[in-house]
């Protein structure tokens, strides 16, 4: 059986990457392949629980132990969701991955990059994304849209400063791994980035480079 493919999808929150999982989903599945849709932290009971702590705005929690948090979430998500469907032959995607830790936590707390690498090393045993979307868009239009959001969460809650450090580490991320993110302008109206994202995947299926 072939191998299925993991698919991330990463950004600041209100880069609109949750919205546009959704079109991704919808176009592999007109292809004719079969999805599994997940997220991080979660994916399964105990990362769903561990969200939940880490989520919470009256948690006031030290960098490393939310760092070893979402590394612990990203164990069991692994060994038991996104590894048997990639085994089965399924494509996952996944809303948010180990480059957000290394974004919101490396980026926008300060916990030295090495260390959260060498969790990586031990964490994914060698697994990786097969390709990544980066939804890129300026901090003040994100935050413009999360602020329709009631309540927001720990993350979202931060100040501006924190999302500026998160966004410049993500493109630093897409400068590091050319090959395997891509970068979507996330600025446009809804339609516009749809259309970026279907025109990513078509080019990527004919050129059969990745699908």
């Amino acid at each position: 059986m072939t191998r299925g493919r993991l698919i991330t999808f990463e950004g600041i929150d209100g880069a609109g990457k949750s919205t546009h999982l959704e079109t991704v989903q919808a176009w592999l599945k007109g292809h004719g392949l079969t999805v599994v849709v997940t997220r991080e932290p979660g994916g399964t009971p105990i990362g769903e629980a561990i969200r939940k702590l880490l989520l919470d705005r009256t948690s006031d929690m030290n960098p490393e132990t939310e760092t070893l948090l979402m590394f612990a979430a990203r164990r069991e998500h692994i060994a038991r969701t996104i590894v048997p469907a990639l085994e089965r032959g399924e494509w996952v995607l996944c809303d948010r991955f180990t480059d957000a830790t290394r974004a919101y936590q490396g980026g926008g707390r300060g916990v030295p990059m090495e260390r959260i690498e060498r969790l990586a090393d031990w964490v994914q045993q060698g697994l990786e994304p097969d390709l990544t979307f980066l939804f890129d868009v300026s901090v003040a239009t994100a935050q413009e849209r999360v602020g329709n959001r009631s309540p927001a969460d720990r993350f979202e809650g931060e100040e501006r400063a924190f999302h500026e450090k998160v966004r410049l580490a993500y493109r630093d991320l897409a400068v590091r791994y050319p090959a395997r993110i891509r970068v979507v302008d996330a600025g446009q109206r809804p339609d516009e980035v749809k259309k970026s994202v279907e025109k990513e995947l078509s080019r990527l299926w004919k050129e059969k480079t990745f699908i």
